[in-house]
């Protein structure tokens, strides 16, 4: 089973009213979706809650709810916050089976910049997509999916068939090669690289050429 577990107690309040008075108790509120069972309104002590929100491991991922005796593998599916004071408002938990295929999204983190000679030249990382969905068993979620910018150059776009997906794991959309991001090409690498070339190009001349070619400005 998942490595955390949330003790839930079911609620009898629902609605705003309902909600606000599980808050002033000192607990979360939230629902228990999905499957072929009625949704079922449900609260989280709002210190545990927190405790493993922070953790990174709550939110997209399996975890364990557990009733009394019960326990349920679920998923994590939202938590909405407030505004301004950041605290957790309200939770949304899906009933899953551990070896049930789900579509989930998941972030999309950039490595190896440094190692991108594009960005030395002036170019700038483009993201299109923050998150991806993909379809994947409900205990085979990965944290997140890499983009290796290592050997990218200007100009290149980078396409879901350049990630290495977990084995297991597919794209949700199959109908075609969607695009995560690209290294912009700005004006300053435009130029930077129209400077490399002339020099490179210059290189290539050979000195005899050259001061001829300084006595002919010279003479003319």
């Amino acid at each position: 089973m998942a490595e955390i577990i949330l003790n839930v107690d079911v609620r009898e309040g629902v609605g705003t009213g309902g909600a606000r008075a599980v808050r002033r108790t000192g607990a979360v509120p939230g629902i228990l979706y999905g499957g072929d069972k009625a949704p079922v309104a449900i609260s989280v002590n709002e210190k545990d809650f927190r405790k493993n929100l922070y953790t990174g491991k709550l939110l997209g991922h399996l975890v364990t709810l557990k009733y009394g005796k019960e326990t349920q593998p679920v998923i994590a599916k939202a938590v909405q916050f407030d505004p301004v004071s950041d605290r957790p408002l309200h939770f949304d938990l899906m009933r899953v089976d551990e070896d049930q295929m789900i579509k989930i999204e998941v972030p999309v983190h950039f490595v190896n910049q440094d190692q991108c000679a594009a960005f030395r030249q002036g170019g700038s990382l483009e993201i299109v997509r923050h998150t991806v969905e993909i379809e994947v068993r409900a205990d085979h979620i990965p944290e997140d999916l890499i983009v290796d910018l290592a050997g990218h150059k200007l100009g290149d776009t980078i396409r879901i068939s350049d990630i290495k997906l977990p084995e297991g794991v597919q794209p949700a959309i199959h109908d075609r090669d969607f695009m995560i991001a690209s290294i912009k090409v700005s004006s300053a690498a435009m130029s930077e690289a129209a400077d490399l070339a002339a020099d490179e190009e210059a290189a290539e001349v050979p000195a005899t050429e050259q001061a001829a070619s300084t006595e002919e400005s010279s003479e003319g």
